[in-house]
């Protein structure tokens, strides 16, 4: 039996996001009696227990608390000091915990202050496999400049990991592009395929079509996002009046662009076709992407893109643009006529192109039925979460180890 620490800013039921997901799909998948999982991680609300086991995880908690704290809690004093704190107090956790577990391996969940946590973890016990995962969405760029003041410090995260596993092939080149020469491993996030693409009763969708104010004749456009720039909900809006009245578009998501994508939609003249819905519980999203037409995130930047893959899985064609991780697996007809298509590609900061793509769809049926066949035959061959946890458990953790 083996034992990985996996250091996470945040973990169930704190923050959940793809990162998030990732470490409980797999881990659920990975048999306890070949590896355990131990992680230090960030305990933002003092209702949370500071040890619990979730899945087949041991999570220990630390940092500042408070009681039930919101989204933007998170972005004030004290608990927006815990992540700039984590480097240390995650080591000292993880010394501590080593020192009674002797771990085989250490488990760094992107390239933040987790990461350095781990660093330091490594320098002092230079024995202890370090992998490192790359799942960063924003851009490139934008991480280093982050980073800046700690640059040095952030090109050691690379240089001293002994594994290192990316989600996407454009992420494997940001880990070389930074120095890390070893071995590395490509393995996707996936999708719950069975949940995306459940069927439900007529009458229920008929209800969320009513409530949604959907009419014959009226095509959805549906966006999962959280409403930050690198998403470009913006450029959905601004294509609006380039498009019939009756295409309206659903943004599911929170985020600190929802003010300012509120006043544009006003001053474009769009606010009666852009529905704001807010957090939608993971349970009930395939319905929305089932009500909805075209599923579009015209990305600035992107790590992989899941909420790609579950409206592939849900059965409706996806527009996007081919940024960071998304060529993997999307390919447009036009653009890549040696791969079965499996959405349309829109250009970067382009309404007039994303207006083209929807037109384009709305008048073309069959090919609407080309992308959803496509789309979901290989989110359901390839980016299922057994298929992906078995693959990170040949190809990244029987290697580490």
């Amino acid at each position: 039996m083996k034992r990985i620490l996996i250091f996470s800013l945040a973990y169930y039921p704190d923050v959940v996001a793809g990162a998030e997901v990732a470490i409980k799909e797999i881990t659920n998948r990975v048999d306890s009696n070949d590896i355990v999982f131990d992680m230090v991680t960030l305990r933002f609300n003092s209702a949370l227990p500071e040890f619990e086991k979730i899945g087949n995880v041991n999570v220990y908690r630390i940092g500042f608390t408070r009681r039930n704290p919101t989204i933007g809690d998170l972005g004030r004093f004290p608990l927006a000091l815990n992540k700039y704190l984590f480097p240390y107090l995650g080591y000292l956790k993880a010394s501590s915990l080593h020192r009674k577990n002797h771990y085989d391996g250490i488990w760094a969940m992107m390239a933040n202050y987790a990461s350095f946590a781990a660093l330091f973890f490594k320098i002092h016990y230079p024995h202890v496999k370090f992998l490192m995962t790359l799942q960063e969405g924003d851009p490139m760029e934008y991480v280093k400049h982050q980073v800046r003041f700690a640059y040095p410090l952030f090109r050691r995260v690379f240089t001293h990991a002994n594994f290192v596993q990316t989600i996407s092939n454009y992420l494997a080149g940001f880990a070389r592009n930074m120095g890390y020469t070893g071995p590395l491993e490509v393995v996707p996030n996936a999708v719950n395929v069975a949940h995306f693409a459940q069927e439900y009763p007529e009458n229920e969708l008929l209800v969320l079509k009513h409530r949604l104010g959907k009419k014959n004749g009226d095509f959805f456009l549906i966006t999962t996002s959280r409403m930050v720039t690198k998403n470009a909900v913006d450029e959905v809006i601004r294509a609006l009046p380039l498009l019939p009245p009756t295409i309206k578009f659903l943004i599911l998501g929170i985020g600190p662009d929802e003010a300012m994508l509120r006043k544009l939609a006003y001053e474009m003249g769009v606010a009666d076709r852009v529905q704001f819905l807010g957090q939608v519980l993971h349970n009930e999203m395939p319905k929305y992407l089932k009500v909805s037409d075209v599923f579009i995130r015209p990305s600035r930047s992107e790590g992989l893109g899941n909420s790609f893959l579950e409206a592939m899985a849900a059965g409706i064609p996806v527009i996007a643009t081919p940024v960071g991780g998304i060529p993997d697996f999307l390919f447009d007809p036009d653009q890549n006529p040696g791969h079965p298509a499996t959405g349309l590609f829109a250009n970067i900061n382009d309404p007039t192109s994303i207006a083209r793509q929807v037109k384009r769809l709305i008048s073309d049926p069959a090919l609407r039925a080309w992308l959803f066949i496509n789309g979901r035959t290989m989110v359901a061959e390839k980016y299922d979460w057994s298929l992906i946890a078995r693959a990170m458990k040949e190809k990244v953790f029987d290697k580490l180890l």
